[in-house]
C-alpha cells in the first residue's frame, strides 16, 4: 500500500519539478518581461537603427548604439518599441539594473533627426536610462541649429537623462573606452550584426525547445501514471514494451537535444576558442551563460523525467513479475492437483509380488512424472519468496500462494512415502505368502515323489524319513511365520482379498505339516513292522506341474488329512502311501470334474452356445477365446512348470551354470505377455462375446501394448543359442516329465509367434465375409437393423474398415517380429541399421564383386563367387556373410554383418548372356558392380521387379511406399515371402547347401511365422471347426502368409 502511495505522487513530484523548469527557462529567457522573440521581429532587427553591440560603459552599464540611419524619423513607433523592449530585455537583470548608456550618432543628419530620436527615447524607452551621448552633425549649419535646438529643449530631456553633447568621436573616447565601442565609432569592438542576430535566435529556440520539452514530458507523465494496468499477462507485456519504447524514445530526444546545446555554446566559444587572445564581449559572455543555464535547465528535466520513469517502470515490471508469478502458479498447481488426484487413485495394493512389483514401477513412474512438477513448484516458491524480499506491491497476494505450494509439494511427497512404504510392507507379504506356497508345494513334490517301492525295505524307509527330515528343517531357513505372529506383522495389509489368501496359504501350510507328520508317523511303523513285501503301484501320470498348481496343493492336502486312521499292519501302511500319492496328484483334476459335474447350467448354456447356433462371428468369437486361454495355460505352465521350480533348493544340483545364470534370456519377456493376456486381453476379448464389433477395436487399442511381442522375438535367437546349448540337462527332463508334455520346452517357446498367426488367421477370416448370407443375416436388415448373432455388416461399413485396420496391425507386428528375429542373429549389425526401413525380403545369394580400378585387379580376376545372405529393406541392402558353424545338432549358418548400401546410390541391370539367374547391381559412378545368383529363375525375378519398383518409387520422391498397405491391403503374393529365400531347396547351386540342410529345425527361426503343426499338437486343445470353417476358399492364401 505503501508503494502504491509513493508512485501515485510520482506523477505529481515530476508536475513540481517540471513547471519549475519552466519558470526558470522564462526568467533566463526574460519572458515576463518581454514576450517578444528575435524571430517576431526580425525585420526591424535588420533595419539596423538601433543595436546593442555589447560594450559597457565604465560602471559596466550596456550601450545602446544608434547608428546612422536614413529614414530614423519615418519607423513606426510600434517597430521602435519592440526594437527598444527586445534590446533592453537581452542583458542581464544586474546589467540592466545599473542602466543604459545610449549613444546617438548624427553626424551626418540633421536636427530634426536628433530631435525626434530624442522625442522617441523620452517617451518609449523601456528600460532605465543613464546617460545619453550625441554626436553633433559635422555640417556648419546643422551644427549650429543642433545647438540652438538643444538649447531650447535642455531643460526637458534633463529631467528624464542627462544629455551629453560631442562635437568629435574623440570626444566620445573621454568617456567611453574604444574597446567598448564598435569600428564606426573609432573603436575596437567587433560586431556583426547578423551573427548577433543569428545567436540571438539559436539560443531562443533552443530555449523554446527546452519549454516545449519539459511541458511535453509534463504531459506524458500525466498519461503514463494515468495508464490502468491490465490483468492479463500478454496485454500487460505489451503495455510494457510499448511504454519501455515511449521512454527510450523521449531520451534519446533529450540527449540530441543536449547535443544542440552543447553545439550551440561551442559555435558561440568558437572565437576564443581558435584565438587565445581574443576575449568574448559582453553580449557573448552572457549568451554563453544563458546557454549554460539552460543546459542546468534540461539536465534538470532529463532527472527529473528519469526518476519518475524509474517509478513507472518499476511499477510496470512488478506488475508482469506477479502475471507471470500468478500465470506459472495457475499451471504448477494444476500439474500439482492432476499428481495429487492421480495419486489418490492409486489405492491398489496389489494381490501378488508380479502385481506389487509392476504398482512399485507404477508408483516409481508416477514419483519421476512428478519430479519436474515439484521442482517447478519449488522454484516458483523461491521467485515469490525473492518479490517478497524485494518489498513487491503484491506482497500480501505472493505470500500465501507460495505457502500453498509447498503445502502440496509437501503433500504429494509425504504421501508418495507413505505409498512406497506400504507397496513395500506388501511386497514383503507376498513374498512371505509365496515362500509359504512354494514351500508347501515342494513338500507335496517331495512325498508324491517318494517311490512306494522302495520303501519295502529298512534302508528305503529311512532314506525317505531322512529326506522329510531334511525337508522340514528347510521350514528354519523359510523362516515360516506361524499365523498370530504374521497377522500382527501384516494386519493393516489385510483387505478381504489379501487376508482371504493368506488365510488360505496359512490353512495350506498347517496342512502340508500335518501331512508330513503322518507320513512320518506311517513310516515309522512300516520300518517296525516290516512283515511281508508288498507290491509296489506306480502313481498316474498327470500333466499339470506338480510343484506348482495351485489347484493341487490344498485339495491334496485336505485329502491326505481325511485319513484320520491307520491300519496296524504294514501293508496298509503302504497303500496309505500310495493314496496320499495318488491324492497329491490327482486332486487338482478332481477338483476341476467336480466344478463342471456341479454346474448343471453350464450344460444348458453349452446347448444355447453350440457351434450350429452361432453366427460364423460369434464362432469365431468363441475360437479365439477358446484358444486364448489355452494359450494362457501353456505359458502359465512354462512360467509354473521351468521358470519356478529353478529357486528351489533340492533342484539346484540339477541346473548347470549356464543356465541358471542366463535363464532370464531364456525365457525373455515370457511372464510380461502372460500378465498381458491374462489380466488384460483375455478380458477385453471376452467383452466381444456379446458386442462383437469390438473384436477389432480390441486390437487396435492394444497395438501399443502388443508390441511386448517385438522384445520377446528380439530376444528369441539368444533363448535358442542357449537352448542349444542346455536342452541336454537332466533339469528340462524332470521339468517335462512332471507337465507330461510330449515336446521340449523351446517348441513351447515359440508358441507366441504361432499365437500372431492366429491372430491374424481368424482377423483374416471375418474379412472373408462379403454377403449377408455368410454371416446369416437377413439381407432386409442391412437397410438398418441389426442382427441377433452379430453386427450390421457391408463393404463400405465402420466395422470392415476397423477390421482391415487390425489385421495390418497384426501383419506390421509379424514383419516387425521376423524383423527383431532376423536382425538379431546378425553379428557386427550397426546400431543405425532401422534407418533403412521395413525389411522386405532376405536371402542367399553367390555373389562376384567386380571393381573398375585398375589397382583392383585381384579382386577382378576372382571367379569363384562369395555366398552372402543379403536383406532388402525399404531404402538399402544390407550384405552378411555366412558362415557354417558347428553346433550340437550339425553345422548350422551363422551371419555377419559386411556393408550396406542405400538404394538411392545404386543402380540394377539384368544379364543378358550367361545364367537366367542372375543379375547385376552397380554403384551410379559405375566403379563397383555386384552380380548376384540367384537359387532359380523365379527368384532373380521377383528380387530385380522389386528393387526396379523401390528404386522407380524413390527417384519419383514418393515417401512412405506402405502407407496404404499398412491400410488393410495385402502384399502381393507375387512378392516372395522372405523365408522362401531360406528353404533348403533354393540352395541346390549354392555352395553350402547340404551343410544348412543339418540345422535342426527344432532351433532353427527361419519358419518361425509359418504355421507350425507340430505346435498345434502342443496345445491339449486343436483348433475347432468353426474356424475352419471361415476360411473358405483362402488357404492357399493362408499358407504363404
Amino acid at each position: 500500500m505503501l508503494f502504491w502511495l509513493k508512485e501515485d505522487m510520482a506523477p505529481q513530484e515530476l508536475t513540481r519539478r517540471l513547471a519549475a523548469v519552466i519558470t526558470h527557462i522564462d526568467e533566463i529567457m526574460q519572458q515576463e518581461i518581454r514576450p517578444l522573440l528575435a524571430v517576431d521581429i526580425i525585420e526591424q532587427l535588420h533595419r539596423q537603427f538601433a543595436i546593442l553591440s555589447g560594450g559597457r560603459g565604465k560602471d559596466g552599464a550596456p550601450i545602446i548604439t544608434f547608428p546612422e540611419f536614413v529614414g530614423f524619423k519615418h519607423i513606426p513607433d510600434e517597430d521602435f518599441l519592440n526594437v527598444m523592449t527586445y534590446l533592453t530585455s537581452v542583458p542581464s537583470a544586474e546589467a540592466a539594473s545599473i542602466g543604459f548608456v545610449i549613444v546617438i550618432d548624427r553626424r551626418m543628419d540633421k536636427w530634426s533627426s536628433i530631435k525626434a530620436s530624442l522625442t522617441r527615447i523620452a517617451v518609449a524607452f523601456p528600460g532605465n536610462l543613464q546617460l545619453i551621448f550625441i554626436l553633433r552633425p559635422s555640417s556648419f549649419i546643422q551644427r549650429a541649429i543642433t545647438d540652438i535646438g538643444i538649447k531650447y529643449y535642455r531643460d526637458e530631456f534633463k529631467r528624464k537623462v542627462p544629455i551629453i553633447m560631442l562635437n568629435s568621436i574623440s570626444d566620445l573616447h573621454d568617456y567611453i573606452a574604444k574597446s567598448q565601442l564598435t569600428e564606426d565609432l573609432g573603436g575596437t569592438l567587433e560586431y556583426r550584426h547578423s551573427q548577433w542576430i543569428s545567436h540571438r535566435t539559436a539560443i531562443e529556440n533552443f530555449a523554446l525547445t527546452v519549454k516545449t520539452t519539459a511541458q511535453m514530458l509534463q504531459t506524458v507523465g500525466s498519461r503514463l501514471s494515468a495508464t490502468e494496468l491490465p490483468r492479463g499477462m500478454v496485454s500487460t507485456e505489451e503495455l510494457f514494451v510499448l511504454h519501455t519504447r515511449q521512454w527510450d524514445k523521449l531520451r534519446d530526444e533529450l540527449k540530441l537535444l543536449g547535443k544542440q546545446g552543447a553545439m550551440l555554446l561551442s559555435c558561440i566559444q568558437e572565437p576564443a576558442t581558435k584565438n587565445p587572445t581574443s576575449k568574448l564581449n559582453a553580449n557573448e559572455l552572457e549568451n554563453v551563460a544563458t546557454i549554460e543555464r539552460l543546459l542546468v535547465q534540461l539536465d534538470e528535466t532529463e532527472k527529473a523525467f528519469s526518476q519518475f520513469w524509474s517509478k513507472h517502470h518499476l511499477k510496470l515490471n512488478q506488475c508482469l513479475q506477479l502475471q507471470h508469478f500468478e500465470h506459472k502458479f495457475c499451471e504448477v498447481k494444476l500439474a500439482l492437483d492432476n499428481l495429487l488426484a492421480e495419486q489418490a487413485e492409486f489405492t491398489d495394493l496389489g494381490d501378488s509380488v508380479m502385481r506389487v512389483e509392476q504398482l512399485l514401477k507404477e508408483h516409481e513412474k508416477l514419483e519421476g512424472k512428478g519430479q519436474e512438477p515439484l521442482e517447478k513448484a519449488q522454484l516458483l516458491a523461491l521467485i515469490g519468496d525473492q518479490l517478497i524480499q524485494s518489498h513487491h506491491y503484491a506482497a500480501d497476494s505472493i505470500r500465501p500462494k507460495c505457502a500453498e505450494l509447498r503445502h502440496l509439494c509437501d503433500d504429494f511427497t509425504n504421501e508418495n512415502r507413505k505409498k512406497y512404504d506400504m507397496l513395500g510392507k506388501s511386497l514383503e507379504l507376498h513374498r512371505q505368502l509365496d515362500k509359504v506356497s512354494h514351500w508347501c508345494e515342494a513338500g507335496i513334490y517331495l512325498l508324491a515323489s517318494q517311490a512306494v517301492d522302495k520303501c519295502q525295505s529298512r534302508e528305503g524307509v529311512d532314506v525317505a524319513l531322512n529326506d522329510i527330515e531334511a525337508f522340514l528343517d528347510t521350514a528354519k531357513e523359510y523362516q515360516l511365520p506361524s499365523p498370530k505372529e504374521f497377522y500382527n506383522q501384516f494386519e493393516l495389509m489385510l483387505t478381504l482379498d489379501v487376508k482371504a489368501k493368506a488365510q488360505k496359504v496359512l490353512q495350506k501350510l498347517g496342512d502340508v505339516q500335518e501331512i508330513f507328520h503322518k507320513r512320518q508317523m506311517s513310516l515309522m511303523k512300516l520300518a517296525a513292522r516290516q512283515t511281508r513285501p508288498v507290491q509296489p503301484v506306480a502313481p498316474h501320470p498327470e500333466s499339470s506341474p506338480k510343484w506348482m498348481s495351485p489347484k493341487t496343493s490344498q485339495p491334496s492336502a485336505s485329502g491326505l488329512l481325511q485319513k484320520t486312521s491307520e491300519e496296524p499292519r504294514a501293508e496298509t501302511d503302504v497303500n496309505s502311501l500310495e493314496k496320499e500319492d495318488d491324492e497329491t496328484k490327482f486332486a487338482g483334476k478332481n477338483e476341476e470334474i467336480l466344478e463342471i459335474s456341479n454346474n448343471g447350467d453350464g450344460l444348458e448354456l453349452e446347448k444355447i452356445d453350440s457351434p450350429e447356433n452361432l453366427s460364423p462371428i460369434r464362432r469365431v468369437i468363441r475360437d479365439l477365446l477358446e484358444t486364448e486361454e489355452i494359450y494362457i495355460k501353456e505359458i502359465k505352465s512354462i512360467i509354473d512348470g521351468y521358470i519356478t521350480p529353478m529357486d528351489f533348493i533340492w533342484l539346484k544340483h540339477l541346473i548347470p551354470d549356464v543356465l541358471q545364470n542366463n535363464k532370464d534370456f531364456l525365457f525373455g519377456n515370457i511372464t510380461e505377455l502372460y500378465e498381458f493376456h491374462n489380466r488384460t486381453f483375455l478380458k477385453e476379448l471376452e467383452k466381444c462375446t456379446e458386442n462383437p464389433e469390438l473384436l477389432a477395436s480390441c486390437f487396435l487399442r492394444r497395438k501399443e501394448d502388443l508390441q511386448i511381442y517385438f522384445k520377446y522375438h528380439k530376444n528369441l535367437p539368444r533363448a535358442a543359442a542357449i537352448w542349444q546349448e542346455c536342452q541336454d540337462c537332466a533339469y528340462f527332463g524332470v521339468c517335462q516329465r512332471q507337465l507330461d508334455h510330449n515336446l521340449p520346452l523351446f517348441k513351447y517357446l515359440r508358441g507366441p509367434s504361432q499365437r500372431l498367426i492366429k491372430y491374424q488367421t481368424l482377423l483374416k477370416g471375418l474379412l472373408d465375409f462379403e454377403s449377408p448370407e455368410d454371416l446369416e443375416i437377413d439381407p432386409g436388415d442391412l437397410e438398418g437393423g441389426s442382427t441377433k448373432n452379430g453386427p450390421k455388416m457391408t463393404k463400405d461399413s465402420a466395422f470392415l474398415a476397423e477390421l482391415h485396420q487390425a489385421l495390418a496391425v497384426m501383419e506390421n507386428l509379424i514383419k516387425s517380429c521376423e524383423l527383431a528375429t532376423d536382425l538379431a542373429a546378425v553379428t557386427g549389425c550397426p546400431d543405425d541399421i532401422g534407418k533403412l526401413g521395413k525389411l522386405l525380403m532376405c536371402g542367399s545369394f553367390n555373389v562376384w564383386t567386380v571393381h573398375k580400378d585398375r589397382y583392383k585387379m585381384k579382386d577382378f580376376i576372382r571367379f569363384k563367387p562369395s555366398q552372402r545372405q543379403i536383406y532388402l529393406f525399404e531404402r538399402g541392402l544390407v550384405f552378411c556373410k555366412i558362415r557354417m558353424e558347428p553346433s550340437g545338432q550339425g553345422l548350422s549358418p551363422h551371419y555377419s554383418f559386411k556393408k550396406s548400401m542405400k538404394l538411392m546410390t545404386l543402380s540394377i541391370h539384368q544379364l543378358e548372356r550367361g545364367s537366367n539367374r542372375k543379375f547385376e547391381i552397380s554403384n551410379r559412378n559405375g566403379l563397383e558392380k555386384y552380380i548376384l545368383q540367384a537359387a532359380s529363375k523365379e527368384i532373380r525375378d521377383c528380387w530385380f521387379s522389386e528393387i526396379n519398383k523401390l528404386l522407380t518409387e524413390q527417384q519419383n520422391n514418393i515417401k512412405d511406399i506402405y502407407e496404404d498397405e499398412d491400410n488393410g491391403r495385402q502384399i502381393s503374393p507375387k512378392r516372395c515371402s522372405s523365408r522362401e529365400f531360406i528353404s533348403m531347396e533354393t540352395f541346390e547351386d549354392c555352395e553350402g547347401a547340404e551343410d544348412m540342410e543339418k540345422e535342426s529345425s527344432s532351433l532353427s527361426l527361419s519358419g518361425l511365422f509359418q504355421s507350425d503343426d507340430s505346435y498345434e499338437t502342443c496345445s491339449s486343445k486343436s483348433v475347432p471347426g468353426a474356424g475352419e470353417s471361415i476360411r473358405g476358399g483362402k488357404e492357399g492364401d493362408e499358407k504363404n502368409t
